[in-house]
């Protein structure tokens, strides 16, 4: 894999720019792929109605470091409970309630378009300073509150080359994305969700380093291929969705950078494809219908997520 600088990343972002492709005010990006017809394609690879969850929990055993990434895992704690009351107060009937302190990206989640740019201007021109200290005056999250729902592709990389998980720094090229989807026997179409199994996340449940140094994912080259399929999002489940610590000398995450400052392409991290894995392999199908929902986050740029996966 070639290393990309600053100046290829530009060249790269022009060559795949979707900025205008759906209007000068556009802030969806390539969820304008999901038409209601492809909706209606999604819901027809449903054909036994077994779903799964495809999120980590939110809890204390994320894989962060706030040390080294800048970010915190879930804080879960108890408001009340065992029905405590003012002394001397009684009730009829009790209850216990509590809070989650997490950010938007602390745990699985969907990018919003207004979590990255470069040289002053995010995806479709608007301009970095619409982010402000208040939230995403564009491009938030808000603009998905609609929901995801298109047909998911699994790319289960790890199984594809007879391993439990991709070693710290596996990149992960357009070759491989073909060799394991023609293993699979998946035509991509337009609109597709492309969910990528890199095997990270149980590593990082079982307390294996495998963060901002050497996380295993796509390189830089597979943005283009991205681009010439049509994919509405690329879902995965390491920390970045691309491979970290391979582009020496030059910036840490140009996949990121082209994907959604210059594709409007929609991003989402650390997911668990554990059990979709295991029942794609004992039946023979890596499509499923996919569904998630960011919450309503006023000006956010990221959001947490439950998403689905329905086979």
């Amino acid at each position: 894999m070639a290393t990309i600088d600053m100046d290829g990343i530009r060249e790269l972002g022009r060559e795949l720019s979707n900025w205008g492709r759906w209007g000068t005010e556009d802030q969806r990006g390539t969820l304008n792929l999901l038409t209601p017809a492809k909706v209606q394609a999604a819901a027809a690879t449903v054909r036994r109605g077994t779903s799964f969850s495809l999120s980590m929990p939110a809890d204390e055993h994320g894989p962060h470091d706030i040390r080294t990434s800048g970010r915190f895992n879930p804080i879960h704690t108890m408001t009340r409970y065992r029905g405590d009351m003012p002394k001397g107060q009684v009730l009829e009937v009790c209850s216990s309630e509590d809070m989650l302190i997490l950010g938007t990206h602390s745990t699985t989640h969907f990018d919003a378009l207004a979590h990255v740019w470069y040289d002053d201007l995010l995806y479709n021109g608007f301009h970095h300073d619409t982010v402000t200290a208040w939230g995403a005056e564009r491009l938030s999250i808000q603009n998905l509150v609609a929901g995801v729902v298109s047909r998911g592709i699994l790319v289960d990389v790890p199984r594809h080359l007879g391993v439990d998980y991709l070693e710290p720094g596996t990149r992960v090229t357009p070759e491989t994305l073909d060799a394991v989807l023609d293993d699979a026997r998946i035509t991509v179409s337009e609109g597709d969700i492309l969910l990528l199994r890199t095997g990270t996340y149980p590593q990082h449940r079982r307390g294996a380093d495998v963060g901002l140094s050497g996380s295993p994912g796509l390189t830089w080259e597979c943005a283009r291929w991205v681009r010439d399929r049509g994919i509405a999002a690329v879902c995965a489940d390491n920390l970045a969705v691309e491979a970290l610590g391979v582009n020496s000398g030059g910036p840490m995450i140009p996949f990121h950078m082209v994907a959604l400052r210059d594709m409007g392409l929609l991003l989402g991290e650390m997911f668990d494809f554990e059990a979709l894995a295991e029942d794609c392999a004992a039946d023979g199908v890596y499509e499923c219908m996919f569904v998630a929902c960011p919450l309503n986050i006023p000006g956010g740029v990221g959001s947490p997520l439950n998403p689905i996966a329905v086979k």
